[in-house]
């Protein structure tokens, strides 16, 4: 009887930890582990899980020396945010309040004082993004799928894409931001958004061996440790000439017809691709990115904010979402239709001020002015 007891205890805190969405864990007395883990959704965010990470981080970043977050299952670390169930609410004020914590959150990771690296095995698009790459430590692996596809849905590619896809080599960032371009496995390490590669079969020991550190110094020398390198080049090595030459123009417009100039198979391939876009997400993230070479990860969130809540208030975002995520008939009526149509009016209201003046501000902004 009391066996029966003991394993009707153990089945139930499996369930109890099976059915949670974030599972945080402490090792020892100073590391701690976080994991998505809502494997059915691909480990997308929704606000509750943003305040889990966001709980966990800040009662951990006095008394942590390392913080490891990754994704239950094999597919995913984290596809997104859960745009779908936004959308599929309303656009309400839980939707405002999803972005101001979501960029509260990146912002956090950006100054994380313990060593934070993050297991980016699987799909690792847009939020996933957000809770990676701001870190000190990216690690990839042969089943990484790095894309940054907001412009297919009538957003921009927000969580700091303004900070760190203008910091990639050339125009590399501005590909990637408006194309929606995916890169696998070594190829995200060689475009400098992962900081290493380990085979996923070595996750589990490298895991174990982080827990064993005693110092920055002890997690670098892991980290190198279990990092593999080829010599393969670059997915897009080949067309990094191209990329930067028709990438360089000052307006969207200009980037078409360079491209319509080069003529190439993969220029024309480009071409099909951004006419799939939303011609407004197109022209704001051009500009959101322009603006964010210059600014810090902070300032980038703040003006980001703005941006999401205009979507939100009127965009292509709620038709985008409609189109490729819950009807998927893969046809977006997008407003305007046409590049041409996009004034720089348009363009201008989404990086203004809020209606109601309530912009982003970070925790200790707050505490500094009581």
């Amino acid at each position: 009887m009391l066996m029966q007891r003991n394993l009707s205890l153990v089945h139930r805190a499996m369930s109890s930890m099976a059915e949670r969405t974030v599972i945080c864990e402490e090792v020892g007395k100073d590391k701690g582990i976080i994991t998505l883990n809502r494997q059915k959704a691909l480990n997308a965010i929704n606000l509750d899980m943003v305040r889990q990470i966001y709980g966990a981080l800040k009662s951990w970043q006095d008394n942590k020396s390392l913080v490891i977050i990754k994704g239950a299952g094999e597919k995913a670390f984290c596809a997104g945010g859960d745009v779908r169930a936004l959308v599929e609410n309303g656009l309400t004020q839980s939707s405002k309040n999803f972005f101001r914590e979501e960029y509260r959150l990146n912002a956090l990771i950006g100054s994380y004082k313990p060593d934070y690296v993050a297991i980016v095995d699987g799909i690792t698009m847009g939020g996933g993004v957000g809770l990676s790459v701001h870190g000190k430590y990216r690690v990839a692996t042969e089943r990484t799928m790095f894309a940054m596809p907001e412009t297919a849905i009538g957003l921009f590619p927000d969580v700091g894409g303004g900070f760190f896809l203008p910091r990639l080599e050339g125009k590399l960032g501005l590909y990637l931001g408006l194309t929606g371009f995916r890169l696998k496995g070594q190829d995200v390490t060689k475009a400098g958004i992962a900081t290493h590669y380990v085979e996923s079969k070595n996750l589990d020991a490298l895991e174990k061996e982080l827990c064993t550190t005693r110092n920055s110094a002890d997690v670098n020398d892991v980290l190198n440790r279990f990092n593999v390198t080829d010599s393969s080049e670059f997915v897009l090595q080949k067309h990094i000439k191209q990329i930067n030459k028709c990438f360089a123009g000052s307006t969207v417009e200009d980037i078409l017809a360079n491209l319509e100039s080069d003529g190439s198979v993969w220029a024309q391939n480009t071409l099909k691709t951004l006419a799939k876009m939303s011609p407004t997400s197109l022209k704001v993230s051009m500009k959101q990115l322009d603006i964010g070479r210059t600014l810090d990860l902070r300032s980038c969130l703040k003006m980001e904010f703005r941006m999401a809540v205009h979507c939100v208030i009127d965009s292509d975002f709620k038709e985008g979402v409609r189109a490729m995520l819950i009807d998927r008939d893969q046809a977006p009526k997008w407003k305007p239709i046409k590049l041409n149509d996009v004034s720089e009016q348009q363009v201008e209201r989404f990086f203004g001020p809020l209606p109601d003046g309530d912009e982003l501000v970070f925790e200790d902004e707050v505490k500094s002015n009581l």
